[in-house]
């Protein structure tokens, strides 16, 4: 089965028991296909492409309010 992970265009071929009626041709040969919007090639956990939180946004205003009631230097 070929796994098309359309966010980085990324194909990947594993057994599955998915049940698809759509196929592809791929290294020559057809296999059942089944699209994926996430995977480990896309995913920011697994790519290291996080998302970090804004020095000025809400959090930080926040943390600069109440932080040293909960034990965080202000």
């Amino acid at each position: 089965m070929v796994f098309h992970d359309t966010t980085a265009n990324v194909w990947f071929k594993v057994g599955s028991t998915i049940v698809t009626i759509r196929s592809v041709e791929y290294e020559g040969e057809t296999y059942p296909y089944v699209t994926l919007e996430v995977s480990s090639a896309s995913h920011t956990y697994y790519t290291g492409k996080q998302r970090t939180v804004a020095k000025d946004g809400s959090t930080a205003r926040f943390n600069q309010r109440f932080g040293r009631f909960l034990g965080q230097p202000s």
